[in-house]
């Protein structure tokens, strides 16, 4: 299988988020990709490749101009401004209760008013070379796809920062472009016809979900943690199954705490029935590790064995599949956990 990769990833390193009200060291840290590459590159059965420029037409077919040019000017105006923090956290939220009865103002100017318009969480430090990086994986995700549609039936874009929770004009969630919708878009606009959506990330995609909630050429298909309790917490609910044009192109399957490899499957066929169902359409895969038994910040049971089972399933579809590379943080088995689960895509037990 090819691999896309791409160093400059390294250039965003936040070394801190906050939670439970305090500040905790980084989960989201460049030790995530690097024990993926060097697992990859070990196994010997998988080329790396560094990745094509495509500009920033395909990004801002999904995501608000504005959102780009915020965040490619964010550390400059930061700095500018005279602010000295290494890393930019977003302090106070404009929800839209702030300007009840009063009217809002045109924008806010201070750079530390602008990262609360874009960024919904705190979680998600912007730092020197985060546009770089966020670039980068955008053209990470789009060479794997260009790959897929030269004639390989599988690739896998190594992707970080990852990119599910960012929404139209929206980052958070350790995502700041979400290299899966960008790929989504783009193989719909270049086939013209119907692409499929699996995120089998522990957190629920939202950002992917709202790009297409209203588009009936784009399936997304997601199991998650349920977000009764599980972060994003505002969606990924069964109930929300599209609207307009998209009604019925959105499937939510809520997983329960501790649900283990054999519950995992079952819910994973309902998921490929769906797909199956939606035509022959090229799939995207975003890949989330985070479902694995000792993650930190989850609370399913998935273990190495299983991803191999999971990959061999979406093979068995035999359609063209981009893999692109979402959460997981047990850092220490990341990289054999993808591996395990590439393997099984290509159906290789050796």
């Amino acid at each position: 299988m090819r691999v896309v990769y791409s160093s400059e990833h390294l250039r965003h390193a936040p070394s801190f988020e906050v939670e439970d009200g305090k500040a905790v060291a980084a989960y989201e840290v460049l030790e995530r990709a690097e024990t993926i590459r060097l697992a990859l590159m070990a196994d010997g059965g998988f080329a790396f490749e560094a990745p094509a420029e495509h500009g920033t037409e395909p990004i801002t077919a999904v995501h608000e101009p504005a959102m780009l040019a915020y965040l490619e000017s964010a550390w400059r105006d930061w700095v500018a401004a005279g602010e000295t923090a290494a890393e930019i956290i977003p302090d106070t939220f404009p929800l839209p209760a702030y300007h009840e009865r009063m009217d809002r103002p045109a924008g806010p100017g201070h750079p530390r008013a602008q990262v609360a318009t874009w960024v919904f969480d705190t979680s998600s430090a912007i730092v020197e070379g985060t546009y770089d990086a966020a670039r980068s994986a955008v053209d990470v995700a789009l060479t794997a796809a260009d790959l897929v549609l030269g004639g390989e039936r599988f690739a896998y874009g190594l992707c970080r920062p990852p990119g599910h929770h960012a929404a139209r004009a929206m980052m958070g969630g350790y995502c700041y472009f979400n290299n899966a919708a960008i790929v989504a878009d783009d193989l719909a606009r270049r086939t013209g016809g119907r692409v499929a959506i699996l995120d089998v990330d522990y957190h629920h995609g939202n950002g992917t979900q709202q790009i297409f909630y209203a588009r009936g050429d784009v399936l997304y298909v997601s199991l998650h943690g349920d977000p009764a309790r599980a972060y994003p917490y505002f969606s990924g609910f069964a109930e929300e199954t599209g609207t307009g044009a998209g009604t019925g192109a959105t499937l939510n399957l809520p997983l329960p705490e501790g649900c283990g490899g054999e519950e995992y499957l079952t819910h994973l066929d309902q998921a490929l029935d769906a797909i199956d169902a939606f035509g022959d359409a090229p799939l995207v895969v975003s890949l989330g590790i985070d479902t694995y038994r000792l993650d930190p910040i989850c609370d399913l049971a998935l273990t190495t064995e299983t991803y191999a089972e999971v990959g061999q399933r979406v093979a068995a579809f035999g359609r063209p599949t981009v893999v692109l590379q979402e959460g997981g943080y047990f850092v220490p088995d990341l990289g054999q956990n993808v591996r395990s689960w590439l393997r099984g895509l290509e159906e290789r037990d050796d």
